[in-house]
């Protein structure tokens, strides 16, 4: 009786499932495609040379003397989404969402449990942001130039001796804002 009704349930969920999946799938939109940038006099870049230019902004030199290395070169790690370098004994992660505001930053360092603060960069609001129990890791964000938001992050091992990551996060994040002006 049981594994009667269990299939019953299932084979209702997989009919309503069905129904709104073709429900969804079967709307007619009006209009005609175009190729990207065609009829807005935009021309658009399909060569796709400046991806990761975000991840150029600060010099690798740059990097690693905010982190408190000098001397060392910043190697980068990932240049994707973020863009990220490794320099002796610390990560340091650069963030740039051009659709994106320090209002929406905080709700998601609340959610997370991270302590945020109200900061001034480059006469502008910041966030400087610290994770619960972890004196080794900040972030600083602050509005792009244009439009958007941009933050670094530094992560050092854990318990090595460093400067203070939340001033050389800054620091990155002041390099970025006069470049980028």
């Amino acid at each position: 009786m049981q594994l009667r009704r269990a299939r019953g349930i299932v084979a209702a969920a997989a009919a309503l499932t069905i129904a709104a999946t073709v429900t969804g799938c079967g709307q007619t939109v009006s209009g005609s495609a175009h190729p990207a940038g065609s009829g807005t006099g935009d021309t658009v870049n399909t060569n796709f040379d400046k991806l990761l230019r975000e991840c150029e902004i600060v010099t690798p030199d740059q990097i690693a003397d905010a982190v408190g290395v000098k001397g060392a070169a910043a190697e980068p790690s990932f240049y994707g989404a973020v863009c990220m370098w490794d320099v002796q004994g610390a990560l340091v992660t650069l963030n740039w969402y051009e659709i994106g505001s320090l209002n929406n930053e905080k709700a998601n360092n609340d959610k997370l449990g991270y302590s945020t603060n109200n900061i001034t960069v480059q006469g502008r609001r910041g966030l400087e942001t610290r994770r619960p129990n972890d004196p080794d890791s900040c972030g600083v964000s602050a509005g792009a130039a244009d439009q958007g938001v941009i933050g670094f992050w530094i992560n050092y091992r854990q318990g090595s001796g460093h400067p203070d990551p939340c001033a050389g996060a800054k620091k990155l994040v002041e390099l970025t804002l006069n470049l980028a002006r």
